[in-house]
């Protein structure tokens, strides 16, 4: 009697598990998105009195197009810009080895081969193409060469324009300071209803301001368009060439006139070595009237680890109020907008950031991975089997039902 009821239970069992089996392979399911993997990119800024190397990495799926990007590693080249090098361009590209096997180092080697390295060199270069062109393509054949000799993408090495260095800090600043898109505490990437801020950049060889506006530009050459995380900006940029620290340098040397240093570098000086504010224009004036007037022996006392510097304090104040004031205009009202700042957060603020951000909407997305319950393989297999076992339980069902029959008969 037990056998029977085991005989008859068992495929009962295999028939309603391989049912349900089957039923819940069935029922909808959501796909879960694997954590994106990163992306990186390689920029060197080939500034006029030095090289910068930026790694730079963001999420493989991206926002709208256009790569999350954050600075990764940074690094220093050691000595001048590579256009010091105009007599010995060889030594341009030797130069750049030291921060390239950084770089080796701090990108996934399975990642080196997909990661795009550029080169943009500003104003330095700009005017050794000027002066002398063969000795500028001498210095870009040089670190070309170097750079394609690591494991990178090599994407080229060439001079930027002054425009193109405008919009770029312009977009960097603007990117960290979460004006193009903010992630929200709903763990989504939003877009700011707020505006973009201006910005003005004091170089070694020349000075640029850049903003977004909705006017009418007169000069086309001054007009440049992008799109960034699905939005449209027309960007007005201007670059003043030789209106850089260096090249000032130069010309007020002739008139026996020391160096001065950048924006940020001269506030900085005021507001933590004189204690002096710099919130309006008549405290940029002041301030600049009280370093040019202090005695030395009392501005050394203050300074002492900028003994070398000090002497350019003082023109570099009365430049930064007369660019600002009678250069862009600023005035009392429109001053204490501007912000003086090296870096935002742990990123610098400069061109190369925001030069990463256009490229990447030129860098295919890839696509995520996305996991299920089980694969398509695995789910096709395990229907095949919860089907054999049902046909299995339904034959030893009619087994045992034509068995019973000619038993009764």
């Amino acid at each position: 009697m037990a056998r029977k009821v085991i005989a008859v239970v068992l495929p009962l069992l295999l028939l309603c598990a391989s049912v349900l089996g089957i039923l819940l392979l069935c029922i909808p399911t959501k796909d879960i998105k694997d954590t994106p993997n990163f992306k990186y990119g390689i920029v060197l800024d080939a500034g006029s009195s030095h090289t910068s190397l930026f790694i730079y990495k963001w999420p493989a799926d991206k926002e709208n197009d256009t790569g999350i990007v954050s600075e990764h590693q940074k690094c220093e080249v050691h000595g001048g810009g590579i256009s010091s090098y105009a007599d010995n361009p060889p030594d341009a590209g030797k130069s750049l080895e030291l921060c390239l096997s950084e770089a080796v180092k701090h990108v996934p080697s399975e990642r080196h081969k997909l990661t795009p390295i550029y080169l943009g060199a500003t104003a330095g270069m700009r005017l050794l193409n000027l002066s002398n062109p063969a000795s500028s393509n001498d210095v870009l054949e040089a670190v070309s060469s170097t750079l394609q000799s690591y494991p990178f993408d090599f994407r080229g090495a060439k001079i930027l324009s002054g425009q193109d260095e405008g919009v770029f800090g312009w977009v960097t600043a603007n990117y960290l300071l979460e004006n193009f898109v903010k992630y929200g505490w709903i763990g989504r990437w939003t877009r700011p209803a707020k505006g973009t801020l201006g910005a003005m950049d004091f170089g070694g060889a020349s000075t640029q301001i850049t903003f977004a506006t909705n006017a009418g530009i007169e000069d086309k050459e001054n007009e440049v368009n992008l799109r960034l995380y699905g939005q449209s900006y027309k960007v007005y940029t201007h670059s003043f060439l030789c209106y850089g620290r260096d090249q000032v340098l130069r010309r007020m040397l002739s008139k026996v006139l020391k160096a001065f240093s950048a924006f940020f570098y001269t506030v900085d000086f005021i507001r933590t070595v004189m204690e002096m504010p710099v919130n309006s224009i008549a405290d940029l004036n002041a301030t600049s009237e009280e370093i040019c007037s202090t005695d030395w022996s009392k501005l050394k006392a203050k300074a002492p680890h900028l003994e070398s510097l000090l002497p350019d304090y003082c023109t570099s104040a009365i430049f930064v109020y007369v660019l600002t004031v009678n250069g862009y205009k600023f005035d009392n009202r429109t001053f204490p907008n501007i912000k003086f700042e090296k870096k935002a957060g742990d990123t610098s603020i400069g061109w190369a950031l925001g030069y990463m951000l256009n490229l990447t909407n030129m860098i295919p997305a890839e696509d995520l991975g996305v996991r299920k319950g089980t694969d398509y393989n695995s789910w096709v297999v395990l229907i095949l089997l919860f089907v054999a076992i049902m046909l299995s339980a339904l034959v030893m069902l009619f087994c045992l039902f034509r068995s019973g029959k000619d038993q009764t008969i």
